[in-house]
């Protein structure tokens, strides 16, 4: 399914499985609310900066979740590995 996302004032087309729509415009959306905090509190005005400050703070808070169980399939973070580093990629070429 072909679906365009907004993260950091870009939008980004992306195809993801069929039910996982709703995960990902959550997740682009719990960045942009990360950017906006970090933008309000601190004079970062790079968006590479605030990109990675949001990356740090949102990894680190999933990490304080709690834990699947052991049979449970590990996340698979392919496509949104891939998406960040084509997001960096077309960052870096801004420069």
């Amino acid at each position: 399914m072909s679906l365009k996302v907004n993260v950091a004032g870009r939008t980004y087309p992306l195809t993801v499985n069929e039910g996982e729509e709703q995960r990902v415009l959550k997740a682009a959306e719990e960045i942009n609310k990360a950017i906006k905090m970090l933008q309000d509190s601190y004079a970062v005005k790079d968006m590479q900066d605030l990109l990675a400050m949001s990356s740090l703070q949102l990894a680190t808070r999933q990490g304080n979740a709690p834990t699947a169980s052991p049979s449970s399939a590990p996340a698979d973070y392919s496509t949104i590995e891939s998406e960040l580093d084509a997001l960096s990629k077309e960052l870096d070429s801004l420069d």
